[in-house]
């Protein structure tokens, strides 16, 4: 091995001032207000699709099943593009995030049958939340040595913040200029912003000639190793961690999660509607939901760097279950915008701690995969329950089963939680020792291994 390794540190440029890992955060919170808006505001698609009087005029079970299909191609795709995140940088990626969302959003304003709309909107979309959501988002955890809680907290609020704006403007583009124009429109603006951004993007520290936010001037220099080795250490990393219950759990928490709210996100502006509440009215419901989820968005991150994840974990989904009561009893807007906001401070909390709790589990190692099947559950959880959603709507003309669902998705995920190992150390902290010393995080190791080799061959000659 050490013939073949080809390592030598970085050339690492002290920050002075402003750190630039404030400007990567930006970046990437501005890619998650493009790649959140259309998961989050798909509950808008749902009434001019299903509207008989429409261009359209799908019933619930057609729309649910397009729905599921982009979160099944999503939780099939996810692990694929958190393996591409960790083998290439997040970098190549943003780019074909940016190219493909244009091209899939001004496809969806094209729809004129449901076959298309399961094509564009439930496989290519889909690929291109999956690039937004998986190796971008878990790209932060390398520029921030120090206050990931923040950092993350600050990443899933900017998300919040964007879908709170993006639900009642899709509803009011859609009264304004119609189908096509709302998606062209969308698709250009959102796709050409993540492609010029991709010029100031950079997919770690040492690609920037910079150190991580919080890195201290004894720590040893970033060492830049060849593919091979790169490769060696993801395989080996990887493997650590499927020996752990965590890597398991992770993603089932996810899908629960997810399951729980996503009937929610889908099924409530039908609801209101349902109960006499206009389509411009209802739009607010996700839009309240987004904008009261940035508290949990914000906060639990934080606190779970703080304070562990477990139970902030086990609070969020606990009042994500819980508050779902209200919607039994709702029937007028007011009743609906009060769930909304007592739902979106669960439903925040719920998602945004999982880069933080990945860290306490298993240390500052290659993460992008570790993500990527986290957001296999999610998508996974977000299918299943939008097509068991349907389905109970649909068999039984009522949305009472759907909403019970809900509740007990969002409750098993807090027993998996408390079942979960104690995040006070990282399960994995020796995983280097299954390395050759000259692939391991210390370039000190990786010198002695080499001299160590030299001096064998020469004693050997």
């Amino acid at each position: 091995m050490a013939s073949t390794t080809n390592e030598t540190p970085g050339t690492i440029r002290a920050p002075k001032g402003f750190h630039r890992a404030w400007v990567i955060l930006a970046i990437l919170a501005i890619a998650q207000i493009v790649g959140q808006s259309i998961s989050m505001a798909a509950g808008i698609m749902v009434a001019p699709l299903n509207d008989p009087d429409g261009g359209f005029g799908w019933n619930m079970g057609l729309i649910g099943a397009a729905l599921a299909t982009y979160y099944l191609c999503g939780a099939l795709v996810a692990p694929i593009t958190g393996m591409l995140g960790d083998r290439y940088g997040a970098r190549p990626l943003m780019l074909a995030c940016g190219v493909l969302y244009a091209a899939a959003m001004i496809l969806i304003g094209t729809v004129t049958h449901l076959w298309q709309f399961f094509l564009y909107f439930g496989v290519l979309l889909s690929i291109t939340q999956s690039l937004a959501m998986v190796p971008l988002l878990a790209s932060v955890n390398g520029w921030f040595k120090q206050r990931l809680g923040l950092a993350t907290g600050l990443l899933w609020a900017s998300g919040g913040i964007g879908a709170a704006a993006v639900a009642p403007s899709i509803a009011g583009l859609l009264e304004a200029v119609g189908w096509q124009s709302t998606f062209t429109i969308i698709g250009l603006a959102g796709g050409g912003t993540l492609v010029f951004l991709t010029l100031f993007y950079r997919s770690k520290p040492a690609d920037a000639g910079a150190t991580a936010f919080g890195a201290r001037t004894d720590d040893p220099p970033e060492v830049i190793r060849s593919k091979e080795i790169e490769r060696l250490r993801l395989k080996v990393f990887n493997k650590a961690m499927r020996r752990t219950r965590a890597f398991w759990n992770l993603p089932t928490i996810h899908g629960l999660g997810c399951a729980g709210h996503g009937i929610v996100l889908i099924y409530s502006i039908p609801l209101a509607i349902e109960q006499g509440v206009s389509l411009g009215a209802a739009s607010f419901i996700l839009a309240l939901i987004s904008v009261f989820s940035i508290l949990g968005r914000f906060m639990a991150p934080i606190l779970a760097e703080r304070m562990g994840a477990k139970p902030i974990m086990m609070t969020a989904l606990f009042v994500q279950g819980i508050t779902v009561l209200v919607l039994f009893w709702a029937q007028d807007a007011w009743a609906f915008y009060l769930f909304a906001a007592l739902f979106g401070l669960g439903f925040g909390g719920e998602m945004s701690a999982y880069l933080v709790v990945n860290r306490q589990y298993f240390g500052a190692g290659p993460l992008a995969t570790l993500y990527g099947f986290e957001m296999m559950g999610a998508l996974s959880g977000h299918a299943t329950a939008t097509v068991l959603g349907g389905l109970a709507i649909y068999a039984t003309g009522s949305f009472n089963p759907a909403l019970v669902m809900s509740m007990f998705f969002s409750f098993a995920g807090v027993l998996v939680i408390y079942s979960m190992e104690s995040g006070a150390r990282v399960l994995i902290p020796d995983w280097e020792s299954a390395l050759p010393a000259e692939a391991r995080t210390t370039p000190r190791l990786a010198n002695q291994a080499v001299r160590a080799a030299l001096l064998e061959q020469a004693a050997g000659d």
